[in-house]
């Protein structure tokens, strides 16, 4: 492996290398008549799991519903002294293993029905890494390109505040996501610390993972999630005698975890030839240099648009380009039935959550396209929030080194589990992964049985 753990660690990067990136103009395009929504996605990804093992009707029935829902409209002045009144949302899936773990999303797109199929998927994704916690999701509706940093700051204090106790260090855990970052999570936890009694603050600090390193955060946190893309590409590519030397890649989204599952492709000699992000769509055959990319968005207002070192292009077209792996790292159903057939990668790793529709995924498998599932594949985010929550918990700090040694681990044990499974079977792995993480729940309810 050519990037070694001290080159990991002598890597400096914020939580999230790119902030706020949404263009202004940005619309969310109306959904259209009878389309699909994640939701409806996400169940029929477990009825199809749920099929598959036998699971039983009374938790299939449990685990078919979130058990809660939390709405919050809370106002906030703005700095020209206006007060504008948001839409929060929580919800809480499942907390049979434990705690609801899951980000918190500011974008245009966030409602409840989105953020009911993200709490689902995290539910997944918790279990199958094997950490003792459930799934929630949430955030708001808001395109933050459109606020200033003090007036973020205000609108994630008072939404923490409105959340009160339906968050909590045992109850659930929030982290970044789309749009958030160790910023964010700060002045979530320094909000809900201050609502406590003083004796009980540094008891409650782990209220939210994804921290600065100076607040609590763990270090590597901030690229975990893009490295762990990168490490299942890796399995995939070994497992199949191949290397990453001269593989070609396309990234969708060059936010913190395209850009570092970029990152460590590039260093394993793999090249990145397309690149698409809010803004725009662009490609050179002879490869884009990550880091110079990753330099030009930084002056450029976080848009690749006008890169030199590259071709604009349309963004339908993007997914047709001729590549050997393809990672869409930004929204959910950007892969449908209406796009499947124009991709020529062999291997989609899935750094989004939800970014293939089931009908889109149904035309990938038939051309023989393997998916490494979004509950696997990007699960390195969610898998070193658990360790920054042990630490905080058990007031211990750890060093770079010993985050990614662990997590290569853990990766690792869930990969082959994944793979093991879906060659036993005879499934891909999306329903292989499934199968897996819903045996898991259901085991504990069968043991514990259900109250009263």
């Amino acid at each position: 492996m050519k990037n070694t753990k001290s080159e990991i660690s002598d890597r400096e990067s914020n939580s999230n290398t790119k902030e706020m990136t949404l263009t202004k103009e940005l619309k969310v395009p109306a959904k259209p008549k009878n389309a699909r929504g994640m939701v409806d996605n996400v169940l029929e990804q477990f009825n199809s799991a749920s099929d598959q093992i036998g699971l039983h009707p009374n938790i299939r029935k449990i685990l078919s519903i979130t058990n809660n829902e939390v709405i919050v409209n809370f106002p906030v002045k703005m700095d020209n002294g206006d007060v504008e009144i948001f839409q929060g949302y929580r919800v809480q899936h499942n907390n049979a293993l434990g705690p609801y773990k899951g980000g918190l999303r500011y974008h245009p797109t966030v409602d409840i029905d989105a953020a009911r199929a993200l709490a689902m998927w995290m539910t997944w994704k918790t279990s199958l890494a094997g950490l003792p916690y459930g799934g929630g999701k949430g955030g708001i509706q808001l395109d933050p390109s459109k606020y200033s940093k003090d007036e973020l700051e205000r609108i994630t204090r008072r939404f923490t505040f409105a959340l009160g106790d339906n968050i909590g260090p045992e109850h659930d855990i929030p982290a970044p996501d789309v749009n958030t970052n160790a910023q964010t999570m700060a002045w979530m936890a320094d909000t809900y610390m201050s609502t406590k009694a003083p004796a009980a603050r540094s008891m409650n600090q782990h209220v939210v993972t994804g921290k600065p390193i100076g607040s609590g955060g763990l270090e590597g946190r901030d690229r975990a999630t893009g490295y762990g893309v990168f490490l299942t590409i890796k399995f995939w590519i070994e497992e199949n005698n191949e290397t990453l030397e001269g593989k070609t890649f396309i990234v969708q989204g060059f936010g913190n975890v395209g850009y570092w599952a970029a990152y460590f492709l590039e260093k394993e000699g793999a090249k990145m030839i397309g690149v698409q992000d809010a803004y725009g769509s662009i490609k050179n055959g002879n490869g884009i240099k990550v880091e110079d990319l990753f330099n030009y968005t930084k002056a450029n207002n976080g848009s690749l648009v006008g890169y030199p070192e590259s071709e604009a292009m349309e963004k339908e077209d993007f997914f047709a380009l001729d590549c050997d792996i393809c990672i869409p790292a930004a929204l959910g159903n950007q892969i449908t039935e209406g796009n499947a057939h124009l991709i020529k990668a062999n291997l989609i790793a899935e750094g989004a959550n939800g970014p293939i529709n089931v009908e889109g995924e149904k035309i990938l498998l038939e051309k023989g396209v393997t998916i490494i599932p979004d509950i696997l594949c990007n699960s390195g985010g969610v898998i070193t929030s658990y360790f920054e929550w042990l630490q905080n918990r058990n007031g211990e700090l750890w060093n770079m080194e010993e985050v990614i040694e662990r997590l290569d681990k853990k990766l690792k044990e869930s990969y082959t589990k994944v793979s093991d499974y879906a060659k036993l079977e005879g499934i891909d792995m999306r329903k292989a992964a499934y199968c897996i993480a819903i045996q898991r729940i259901e085991k504990a309810y069968v043991q514990r049985g259900i109250f009263p």
